[in-house]
């Protein structure tokens, strides 16, 4: 088990299965099958992520590098996070983006029941390490085990 410390955007702890992109996540085509279509297991829509297209992303510890895409992103975390479609938590080796983190923060906030901690900086080692399926846990304090 490897240990890596990130800065804690959205507070909380979860143990999830790891999906891993190396490219940008698309938010809106990677998660509107989900929220306009009722697919629950919010498979990604993104054909243009070949590392995650067609994934399971719900329940999920999102490994990704940043966001890219429209201006919608966030509002397109805070719809899967009240819909109880989103991924378990968000794992990015850069800085996240501002769209991304008023999301995950409104998703926090106002989202009845959602949980989705969401750990930023954590590095391109933790990329690299990362494979699918390896089992990831998020500490409040930003410390993301995988192993």
């Amino acid at each position: 088990m490897k240990k890596f410390k990130g800065r804690v955007v959205t507070p909380g702890s979860v143990t999830a299965q790891a999906v891993v992109t190396k490219q940008g996540f698309n938010t809106l085509a990677s998660l509107q099958m989900a929220l306009q279509f009722g697919d629950k297991e919010a498979k990604c829509g993104d054909q243009n992520n070949p590392d995650i297209y067609g994934k399971p992303l719900c329940g999920k510890a999102l490994c990704l590098p940043q966001t890219i895409g429209s201006t919608t992103g966030g509002l397109v975390l805070y719809c899967a996070c009240a819909m109880k479609r989103n991924p378990a938590c968000l794992l990015f080796a850069n800085h996240i983006d501002s769209l991304a983190a008023a999301g995950a923060v409104l998703a926090d906030v106002w989202a009845e029941g959602a949980s989705m901690p969401v750990v930023d900086c954590l590095g391109d080692e933790f990329l690299d390490y990362v494979k699918d399926g390896m089992s990831i846990t998020v500490e409040p304090d930003g410390t993301v085990c995988a192993g």
